[in-house]
């Protein structure tokens, strides 16, 4: 890809693109922000921020209209249309051109230098002015303004500025004019009048083939046909082999079948194949299956795309003679076909089937997401027959395959060929900016507008202080370079208009201008309106433009906007635009094999625009076509576009973005399909987009996975109102059936469950209850008698607790370890001897309250008092008690299992214990010691052995004796070194986490599965069970006014009321958290907060004298 050095207002350029048979490049490539500055681009000098700055399509060109006005043209593109079908442009009138200098050289019939003489220019050192007369062409084509230009081993064909065709050399199966014999020579370039009808922006010659770029964007290819290279389409082809099939030669000049709505950019043709350059930077090929890939028999010689490239925002590209090359705006080089002489810059394999990536010469090569360092990105390729040369930002040349002619240029006595890629600097210490390639030569321009070129001894300068523009190099020896006639001009001028794509920098400043436009001026609301539609569907249907925009921040910016745009009837239109774009672009992904970084980059961004408010006035997606479509698109992609996605998530995402970008519109959209409605006959409706409900979950586990690796969001992120709003019957009989479903039915069907991070921690606890209730009724159901002598049956629904307060404890162990297992399992009712009441649940709430205070005290024995008193942890010296531990254990799961907040101090580490996750040094609770072996880990130095003079062996004291502790046989001897000091850290941490307490944790296991056991608690996330089993301490005793309830009289507004929670404002947290007690027999509130706490202020009579009191079973 070329661009200009002094940028011109108003214009309208056009790419170019090299081909190793037939190409021409420029000296006025994008060499990234510094490029662009130096070029006169200030305009962009904030491109950065948002695109690439390599990436402005409309500044690729050393050609620009002579009209400023840019005006592009209206002719459409033209799909398998004969030439003279074609629509005419309009002929413009005559303007004097402004000509250009043209040189040729090389073997005189295939050559414009316009007779039948060889011309071999020497490389002396003082030849270069000899050499400059004797190539620059001085007859027919000398007062032509040459545009653009291409030669190839048996032709040369040529543009002016006004769009007309020039071709010389030997008429191989037509290349030159399928009207003419086979064979004839065309010495002396020649006007051809078949393509007269069209104005022609770039040309390309293959072996035996041409093809030609018309200013509306078509492109008209003629010559053989024997493989496909012409794209034309063959008909009767469903009837034989494509393998097996040869097309026609002599072919006349007819368009290539582009696919609807696709426009071309530039074209490059190598031999028996051609390649294409859409105006939305996408590829299509034709031509040898090497190339193009094998097709089937009804889509032989059609152009199609790459299903390895779909997605890359392609800049540029270049056609040996058997492999082929491309280039990203982000600077990477993709490569295959033939692999000769290692010119796929690999050993092997022969044939790359596959366009892979050029590996960089270094390991500090890669600049972060997606981005090259500028010396290794590349901004333009050249093939040639067995050898690839690229020109890096930097301004040298990266060169591989073989040197037989020096067309490395390196000395042929120092390297005949190379698999390795070889970097080149500019021998005067210049840049350069483009190579061309022939067969066994190269051409090389530099930013100074000097031509370079290759021989046996390396590289020479051959043509200097010439203000070359563009180079061409073909066949054997032959090469051309058009210079500007005028001191210091940087263009060639084009006499007519351009049809040119607009690049992402146009697209935000236009959408930024329209959205002020639209806050300014209320009369043109509607037009801006649907021209951001417009342009937002633009966008939106070509990923690989999408994929230019590199910082989430400004998509955020600029579309937060968009979906907040002017009124309802706006943002309707605009929400049309996005649900049609979406979807054409994801569907143009299919069949596509997309692995690498550069190509999936549009799928996170896709994911921002579910986030449309969906209400009663904007209606998106109601089918739910876009988001199965785009999950089914993510969830279908090979590991290394799932890693490539990974990268990019955790690393160009901050916090706040992957949930507001990634999260947040998945779980609205998700919201959106499991919407309920219930009509006037109570019959529920579910919406048509319920059936995309598993893939946008298989998603969200995806994202979820990876929040959690790299911390990027908390539990609550996740949470969806959608899921948490489904009537916990229905949840529970989804869970009922995962739960007694077999591994094989779990692949085949879906279960909302299994993803439990979408549940809230309030939805899982009525899951959790709903089941204890479950399992009470069948333990109640299993102990049901038949009395025969009162003729009834007898049923038991409780497990009845009768304890004396004075014995507390020892009464309650006794009667637990004395139950019946399936008593244990009854709803829990508590009664004290010697009072009265009725347990509603006020006085098992009360019972589990005493139990917690005494068994739970750390200085009881069975807890440590290493880590103070606001941690239960085992003691790992008591060893004398399991049966008490069990005990604790049923009581710890009769607590769950009754839905009874305990006042336990348990570490995180417990409940990750009891969920069965694994521990870290997270985990630990000595922060000295955390500390210290975070230090271990973090130490940077070589001398770890020396620095902390450790072994694998432990010593403490215990009641004033030493106590040691080998972490592996012969620890003692084994010093912690760089080496090993993970696994130090390793069995350090398991010691004192799992190992130390083994016998303690597994006799509190047992009893805590006495109770729980196969109960759904992995529902839970470990921060989720502390929240169950001790609540909140944090009291929004304002929510709990706004949830209260009044009964007997009172109501809000009553002066007892008010002054009730007045006092409640104005009190201490102690003394809040006494009433909370007091009334609700809890010091913590529940999941979901004081506000989701039942509390009733109830009138105890007209005149009652009496201090307040309270039902702690109804929290009144």
């Amino acid at each position: 890809v070329v661009a200009n050095r002094s940028i011109m207002e108003g214009t309208s350029n056009v790419l170019l693109a090299s081909g190793g048979d037939g190409a021409i490049s420029s000296r006025r490539d994008l060499l990234g922000a510094t490029g662009l500055r130096s070029l006169g681009g200030g305009s962009l000098v904030d491109l950065d921020a948002h695109v690439h700055p390599s990436i402005s399509r409309r500044l690729l060109s050393p050609i620009a209209d002579r009209n400023s006005s840019a005006e592009t043209s209206s002719t459409a593109s033209v799909e398998d249309e004969d030439c003279d079908k074609m629509e005419v442009e309009p002929t413009e009138e005559p303007v004097v051109d402004t000509e250009s200098k043209l040189y040729s050289w090389g073997r005189g019939e295939q050559s414009l230098h316009d007779d039948s003489d060889d011309r071999i220019p020497t490389t002396g050192r003082d030849d270069k002015r000899r050499n400059a007369q004797l190539m620059q062409v001085s007859s027919r084509l000398q007062s032509k303004s040459i545009l653009h230009c291409a030669c190839a081993a048996h032709h040369s064909v040529c543009s002016t500025s006004r769009g007309t065709l020039y071709a010389v050399g030997r008429n191989v199966r037509g290349c030159v004019d399928p009207g003419a014999r086979e064979g004839d020579v065309v010495s002396r370039p020649v006007l051809l009048d078949c393509v007269g009808h069209v104005r022609v922006a770039q040309v390309s010659c293959g072996y035996d083939h041409t093809a030609v770029l018309s200013s509306n964007g078509s492109v008209l290819t003629w010559g053989s046909n024997l493989h496909g290279q012409l794209g034309h389409r063959v008909n009767g082809m469903n009837k034989v082999q494509s393998t097996d099939f040869q097309g026609p030669t002599n072919c006349r000049p007819t368009g290539m079948v582009l696919g609807m709505g696709r426009k071309a950019s530039s074209i490059a043709c190598g031999t028996n194949y051609t390649l294409v350059l859409t105006q939305h930077m996408s590829l299509l090929a034709c031509g040898i299956p090497a190339i193009a890939g094998h097709r089937d028999a009804d889509k032989w010689g059609m152009p199609q795309e790459i299903p390895s490239l779909v997605g890359l925002p392609l800049l540029g590209m270049s056609a040996g003679d058997g492999h082929a090359a491309v280039v990203t705006a982000h600077g990477t080089a993709f490569i295959w076909g033939e692999n000769r002489n290692g010119c796929c810059a690999r050993d092997f394999p022969n044939t790359l089937t596959l366009p892979l990536p050029v590996k960089a010469p270094s390991a500090s090569s890669q600049s972060g997401h997606g981005r090259m360092s500028d010396d290794t990105a590349i901004q333009h390729v050249a093939c040639g027959l067995e050898h690839t040369i690229f020109v890096a930002r930097s301004g040298d040349l990266l060169v591989c395959g073989s040197n037989c002619g020096g067309q490395l240029g390196i000395d042929v006595s120092k390297l005949q060929s190379t698999s390795k890629i070889v970097s080149l600097q500019h021998p005067k210490g210049g840049k350069f900016v483009s190579a061309e390639a022939g067969n066994r030569h190269s051409l090389v321009l530099d930013s100074a507008g000097d031509v370079w070129v290759t021989n046996a001894n390396g590289l020479t300068c051959i043509i200097e202080g010439r203000t070359v523009l563009a180079i061409a190099a073909g066949g054997d020896g032959n090469c051309i370079a058009i210079a500007s006639s005028s001191a210091g001009s940087a263009t060639l001028q084009r006499q007519f208009s351009m049809e040119m794509p607009e690049d992402t920098k146009s697209f935000v400043d236009a959408v930024d201008g329209l959205l002020e436009e639209m806050e300014s001026d209320e009369s043109s609301k509607q037009h801006a309106g649907h021209e951001i539609a417009k342009r937002s569907q633009e966008l939106l249907q070509h990923p690989p433009v999408l994929n230019l925009i590199l910082n989430p921040v400004k998509l955020e910016a600029i579309f937060e906007r968009i979906l907040c745009a002017g009124d309802v009837a706006t943002r309707q239109t605009i929400a049309n635009a996005i649900e049609r774009g979406l979807k054409l672009g994801l569907e143009s992904l299919r069949g596509s094999r997309m692995i690498y970084p550069e190509a999936v980059r549009c799928l996170l961004s896709y994911i921002k625009f579910f986030s449309i408010r969906r209400d009663e006035e904007i209606v998106f997606d109601v089918r739910g076509e876009a988001i199965f479509l785009f999950c089914d698109t993510i969830l279908g992609i090979p590991f290394e576009g799932y890693r490539a996605l990974h990268d990019f998530a955790t690393n160009l995402y901050p916090r706040n973005l992957f949930v507001k970008m990634l999260v947040r519109p998945l779980l609205l959209t998700l919201n959106a399909c499991l919407k309920v409605t219930t009509d006037e006959n109570e019959v529920q409706h579910f919406e048509p987009s319920r059936q995309a409900v598993p893939v946008i979950v298989a998603v969200l586990s995806w994202l979820h996975a990876m929040a959690e690796e790299a911390n990027l969001a908390e539990p609550a992120d996740f949470y969806s109102d959608g899921v948490s709003e489904i009537n916990v019957e229905s949840l529970f009989e989804d869970l009922y059936n995962m739960k007694k479903a077999s591994p094989h039915e779990k692949s085949k069907h879906f279960y909302l469950c299994a993803h439990p991070f979408l549940l809230s921690p309030g939805c899982k606890r009525n899951l959790l209850q709903m089941e204890s209730q479950v399992e009470m009724f069948k333990a109640m159901m299993g102990g049901v008698s038949y009395d025969a002598s009162l003729s009834q049956i007898k049923v038991d629904p409780f497990y009845c607790l009768e304890i004396e307060r004075e014995h507390l404890v020892e009464q309650t162990l006794e009667k637990i370890k004395q139950a019946d297992p399936k008593d244990i399992r009854k709803r829990l009712r508590v009664s004290f001897k010697g009072e009265e009441g009725l347990d509603a649940g006020g006085v098992t709430k009360e019972f589990f309250q005493l139990l917690s205070e005494e068994l739970f005290d750390v200085h009881s024995g069975l807890w440590s008092n290493k880590y103070g008193d606001d941690i239960n942890w085992f003691n790992a010296d008591n060893t004398w008690d399991k049966q008490g531990y069990e005990l604790i254990g049923v009581l710890f799961g009769l607590a769950l299992y009754n839905s009874v907040l305990l006042d336990v101090r348990f570490p995180l580490a417990m409940y990750r214990k009891i969920l069965g996750l694994p521990l870290g040094l997270e985990d630990i609770m000595d922060e000295e010691l955390r500390r210290g072996l975070k230090q271990l880990l973090d130490y940077s130095g070589d001398d770890v052995e020396d620095i902390f003079c450790l072994t694998f062996e432990l010593t403490w004291m215990e009641m004033g004796e030493e106590r040691r502790l080998e972490l592996k046989p012969d620890g003692a001897n084994i010093p912690v070194t760089n080496d090993n000091r993970e696994e130090y850290v390793l069995r350090y941490v398991r010691w004192v986490l799992v190992d130390s307490v083994q016998t303690q944790w597994e006799s509190f296991q047992t009893g805590l599965m006495r109770v729980m056991e196969d109960s759904s608690l992995d529902l839970f996330q470990p921060e989720e069970l502390e929240l169950l089993v001790v609540g909140t301490p944090e009291l929004d005793f304002a929510a709990l006014e706004a949830n209260t309830k009044y009964e007997g009289g009172y109501d809000k507004d009553s002066n007892v009321v008010k002054n009730f929670w007045k006092f409640i404002k104005d009190a201490t947290q102690e003394t809040q958290v006494k009433l909370l007690k007091f009334a609700a027999a809890s010091t913590k509130a529940p999941i979901g907060g004081l506000g989701k706490m039942n509390f009733i202020i109830q009138r105890a009579g007209p005149d009652s004298p009496n201090l307040p009191t309270s039902h702690t079973c109804f929290n009144t």
